[in-house]
């Protein structure tokens, strides 16, 4: 008797167990097919196609506003001071220097010797600094990069300004629907008066349950044909 409630106690609780999993299942398959969350998905792959373009108008524009500086938005950067020998750069060559001089100091390096060729040397220079426009920096260099500060708030300005246009046109375009909408309603209701709704009083009290329950009894009434009017004799 034991083994059998044994066995019985355990197929029990499988069974809860497949019914808790079957129930999980369903709710998750309900909670994906809820529009709210289609939606959601649309507007997240609608919006990273539109971050996009939107990175790309505000680099061309930038590109152009900065025309004129050497390296362009990308160059738009402050080298802090070194604070140890660990920011100080290659000796000889500092923490930064302009890209035109790279073949110089390459050729400085490669005679002080420990390189094959001129060649090697530029690379071990690449490999230690990194290029910002036209100006390379030591890697271990503290700096303050002004062009992806400027880039990162122009991006703001574009998105929240087309956001705004896209909303006041959503807007516009809805009160415009609902002004023709209004309007056909009254020229329809100018063609049948008779079905003009009766103005509410706002000061008139709620119809009670048990006219309601009236109303309802006559509207089928007058559908089945049995309708009598207590006015007409």
């Amino acid at each position: 008797m034991a083994k059998e409630e044994k066995k019985e106690k355990a197929s029990e609780a499988k069974k809860k167990r497949k019914n808790k999993i079957g129930k999980t299942w369903q709710e998750f398959k309900k909670f994906i097919n809820r529009g709210n969350v289609v939606d959601m998905s649309i507007g997240v792959v609608i919006g990273s196609a539109f971050g996009a373009i939107v990175t790309a108008v505000t680099n061309i524009f930038l590109s152009v506003a900065t025309w004129g500086v050497p390296g362009g938005l990308k160059g738009l950067i402050t080298v802090l001071p070194a604070a140890s020998d660990a920011q100080a750069g290659i000796t000889g060559i500092g923490q930064s220097f302009l890209s035109a001089k790279l073949n110089d100091f390459a050729e400085m390096l490669y005679k002080q010797g420990g390189y094959s060729s001129i060649s090697d040397a530029r690379s071990a220079i690449t490999s230690k600094y990194t290029l910002h426009g036209g100006t390379y920096v030591f890697n271990g260099a503290a700096i303050i990069d002004w062009g992806t500060l400027i880039n990162t708030i122009l991006t703001f300005i574009v998105i929240a300004l087309v956001l705004f246009i896209i909303l006041k046109t959503i807007a516009k375009l809805n009160a415009m629907r609902e002004d023709a909408k209004k309007k056909l309603q009254e020229e329809y209701y100018k063609k049948h008066p008779d079905e003009r709704p009766a103005p509410v009083d706002p000061k008139a009290p709620e119809p009670t349950e048990k006219e309601l329950l009236k109303d309802i009894l006559k509207e089928l009434k007058i559908q089945n044909g049995t309708y009598k009017d207590p006015k007409k004799k």
